[in-house]
C-alpha cells in the first residue's frame, strides 16, 4: 500500500473544490452502444438459426414429401 506525505497542502486547504466539467462524456456511452448493438445482433442470428432448424425439421412433413 502507498504512503503519501501530504502536509500543507492544497488537500488541507478551505477552498472549494472545482468541478472539472472539459471531459467528454463519450467513452462509457459507445461502450454501452457497442454492447446493445452485439446483443442485438445476437438475437437476430438466434431467431434466423431458430427458423433454419424449424425448416428443416418440420419443411418436410408441411410439404408432404
Amino acid at each position: 500500500m502507498s504512503q503519501h506525505n501530504i502536509i500543507g497542502s492544497e488537500a488541507f486547504d478551505r477552498s472549494p473544490f472545482v468541478i472539472i466539467r472539459s471531459v467528454r462524456p463519450g467513452g462509457m456511452r459507445r461502450k454501452q452502444a457497442r454492447l446493445g448493438v452485439a446483443f442485438a445482433a445476437g438475437a437476430v442470428v438466434t431467431v434466423l438459426v431458430g427458423v433454419a432448424v424449424a425448416a428443416a425439421t418440420f419443411g418436410p412433413a408441411l410439404t408432404g414429401g
